[in-house]
């Protein structure tokens, strides 16, 4: 692989970083700024928005730039915005900070996996650009759990000064290794991407997506306080349960990309029923450290198994319906992961700020999770139509 591709995944890495790590750090966010633990959970929700919403317009408004001046851009971005998180004074001014953030985030992932296939070969452009996504799974094994540890120490400003600074070292990574003459295609319009919300079958898809991978974020944004206040961890060693936790996120991921590739509508209906079922345990088992971390074992792995299958899913079916906006479809579907995480997220924070409490928030996850069980069932029955019909006629 190319040395310019490394320079891609240290650049994630510091993006899957800032995305995740304000979930071991929300007890300390909310603490600091005096705010409640809902509101603070409100930071992973603005985050996701800011990506979900940000990445196709400013995609589209960016697609004539030139490629690297384009990085360069983002990565300046991505630090102005982790550095003002770390200045920030008030609650609001983080919000802000936040969205700055998840504008570069958006863009970056969206034109990062064009320019890693390009760099390379055709027959090894798919291992490129899971090499560059490889940033985004070590980013959670050891940046988040590292980050969680660096914000329980010295604060959490001092986190997103550690995560600023992996930004300007990807910048210079970028500045030195990324060539200056990388082909530049057609970039996607708005327009594209309308049509491809037009399709009722695609719609579908996004909503297998935001249920059944953001669901999981009803308990996972509230993580390291159910943790702390429920099963009755210390502040540091929650730190360690989320590495072990990113390492079995990193192995579901891995697994999950092989069990999909035969029939990802039959890997994705077990997953979501195995998450779903997964959660309900978490409700009672969150009181005894020993069955809470095992529990968390599976659910680990559960949480990001799906991503593959997902991804695969809502290609096949972009190639069948909407054959001229399969990219587009593609790029919708990672914002409808991160309108997943806004929504798990926010519904959250009402469960927390309600009477139910922090112990609700793995059942009421299972609830949005189930939806996704519902919403794939239905998928696959409308596949198995489209096939009969042709084979009746």
């Amino acid at each position: 692989m190319p040395l310019a591709l490394f320079a891609l995944t240290i650049a994630a890495y510091a993006i899957g970083t800032t995305e995740f790590v304000v979930v071991g750090l929300l007890p300390t966010v909310a603490n600091d700024l005096s705010v409640s633990l809902p509101m603070a959970g409100l930071i992973v929700s603005v985050y996701a928005l800011g990506v979900t919403f940000g990445a196709p317009v400013l995609t589209a408004l960016t697609g004539r730039m030139h490629r690297k001046t384009l990085m360069l851009g983002l990565m300046g971005l991505f630090v102005i915005g982790n550095s003002a998180a770390a200045l920030s004074p008030t609650y609001e001014m983080l919000l802000v900070a936040r969205v700055i953030s998840a504008f570069a985030h958006g863009v970056f992932f969206s034109i990062g996996a064009t320019i890693a296939a390009d760099l390379v070969p055709e027959n090894r452009r798919a291992s490129a650009i899971a090499m560059m996504f490889m940033g985004l799974t070590v980013a959670i094994v050891t940046g988040v759990p590292l980050g969680t540890f660096i914000g329980q120490m010295f604060g959490w400003r001092a986190t997103f000064w550690g995560v600023a600074m992996l930004g300007v070292i990807a910048f210079g990574a970028i500045a030195v290794l990324l060539p200056s003459n990388l082909s530049r295609s057609e970039p996607a319009r708005l327009l594209d991407q309308v049509r491809v919300l037009g399709s009722g079958r695609l719609l579908l898809v996004f909503g297998m997506t935001a249920f059944g991978y953001g669901g999981t974020f009803v308990t996972f944004t509230y993580l390291s306080a159910v943790l702390q206040d429920i099963t009755g961890f210390s502040e540091s060693a929650v730190s360690l349960i989320l590495v072990f936790y990113g390492l079995a996120i990193a192995a579901g991921n891995l697994v999950g990309g092989r069990i999909a590739d035969r029939n990802p509508v039959r890997a994705l209906t077990m997953l979501f029923v195995l998450q779903a079922i997964t959660l309900v345990v978490f409700t009672f088992t969150a009181v005894s450290p020993i069955l809470a971390v095992m529990t968390l074992a599976v659910l680990g792995f559960l949480q990001f198994a799906n991503v593959p299958g997902l991804q695969l899913y809502v290609v096949q079916l972009a190639k069948l319906h909407r054959p001229g906006g399969v990219d587009v479809a593609s790029a919708l579907n990672i914002a409808a992961f991160n309108l997943g995480i806004a929504i798990g997220a926010w519904v959250g924070g009402l469960v927390v700020s309600s009477s139910l409490g922090l112990s609700a928030t793995p059942w009421v996850a299972a609830l949005l999770v189930a939806l996704a069980v519902g919403l794939t069932m239905i998928s696959g029955v409308l596949d198995r139509r489209s096939i009969a019909v042709p084979q009746a006629a």
